[in-house]
Protein backbone atom coordinates (compact mmCIF):
# COMPACT_ATOMS: atom_id res chain seq x y z
CA UNK A 1 0.00 0.00 0.00
CA UNK A 2 1.50 3.11 -1.03
CA UNK A 3 2.47 5.60 1.82
CA UNK A 4 1.02 8.89 2.62
CA UNK A 5 3.36 11.77 3.56
CA UNK A 6 2.05 13.97 6.11
CA UNK A 7 4.06 16.93 8.57
CA UNK A 8 4.17 16.83 11.84
CA UNK A 9 5.53 20.21 14.11
CA UNK A 10 8.35 18.61 16.25
CA UNK A 11 10.21 19.99 18.92
CA UNK A 12 13.75 20.10 19.03
CA UNK A 13 14.81 17.42 21.21
CA UNK A 14 12.68 15.02 20.23
CA UNK A 15 13.60 15.49 17.01
CA UNK A 16 17.43 15.46 18.07
CA UNK A 17 16.20 11.94 20.07
CA UNK A 18 14.52 10.40 16.98
CA UNK A 19 18.07 11.16 15.11
CA UNK A 20 20.28 9.58 17.36
CA UNK A 21 17.67 6.51 17.77
CA UNK A 22 17.88 6.07 13.98
CA UNK A 23 21.22 5.97 14.05
CA UNK A 24 21.64 3.69 16.80
CA UNK A 25 18.99 1.45 15.58
CA UNK A 26 20.31 1.52 12.17
CA UNK A 27 16.40 2.81 11.18
CA UNK A 28 14.77 6.02 8.65
CA UNK A 29 13.10 8.56 11.29
CA UNK A 30 10.04 7.64 9.35
CA UNK A 31 9.77 3.90 10.41
CA UNK A 32 10.87 4.74 13.95
CA UNK A 33 7.85 7.41 13.69
CA UNK A 34 5.50 4.42 11.87
CA UNK A 35 6.25 2.20 14.39
CA UNK A 36 5.89 3.95 17.52
CA UNK A 37 2.17 5.21 16.11
CA UNK A 38 1.60 1.93 16.12
CA UNK A 39 2.26 0.94 19.18
CA UNK A 40 0.42 3.80 20.88
CA UNK A 41 -2.94 2.34 18.34
CA UNK A 42 -2.27 -1.22 19.82
CA UNK A 43 -1.90 0.28 23.64
CA UNK A 44 -5.58 2.35 22.93
CA UNK A 45 -7.04 -0.72 21.89
CA UNK A 46 -5.62 -2.52 24.56
CA UNK A 47 -6.69 -0.21 27.15
CA UNK A 48 -10.32 -0.03 25.72
CA UNK A 49 -10.42 -4.12 25.99
CA UNK A 50 -9.35 -3.78 29.73
CA UNK A 51 -11.97 -1.21 30.36
CA UNK A 52 -14.65 -2.85 28.78
CA UNK A 53 -13.60 -6.33 30.81
CA UNK A 54 -14.07 -4.45 33.64
CA UNK A 55 -16.87 -2.58 33.11
CA UNK A 56 -18.85 -6.23 32.24
CA UNK A 57 -17.70 -7.71 35.62
CA UNK A 58 -18.40 -4.87 37.17
CA UNK A 59 -22.33 -4.86 35.61
CA UNK A 60 -22.26 -9.26 36.33
CA UNK A 61 -19.95 -9.70 39.15
CA UNK A 62 -18.77 -13.22 39.60
CA UNK A 63 -20.31 -15.74 42.00
CA UNK A 64 -18.28 -16.02 45.24
CA UNK A 65 -19.41 -19.42 45.45
CA UNK A 66 -17.80 -20.00 42.24
CA UNK A 67 -14.59 -18.44 42.95
CA UNK A 68 -14.54 -20.88 46.54
CA UNK A 69 -15.31 -23.72 43.96
CA UNK A 70 -12.30 -22.63 41.76
CA UNK A 71 -10.32 -22.12 44.45
CA UNK A 72 -11.21 -25.93 46.39
CA UNK A 73 -10.62 -27.78 43.00
CA UNK A 74 -7.12 -25.90 42.30
CA UNK A 75 -5.98 -26.86 45.99
CA UNK A 76 -6.70 -30.64 45.21
CA UNK A 77 -5.16 -30.48 41.78
CA UNK A 78 -2.25 -28.39 42.00
CA UNK A 79 -0.03 -30.71 44.87
CA UNK A 80 -0.57 -33.69 42.28
CA UNK A 81 1.40 -31.98 39.49
CA UNK A 82 4.72 -32.66 39.04
CA UNK A 83 6.02 -29.63 37.85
Amino acid sequence: MPKKVIQVPIDPELLAALDQLSRKRRKARAELIRDACQQYLVGIQNEEMDRRYKDGYEAVPDDPQVGEAQAEVTSQVLPQESW
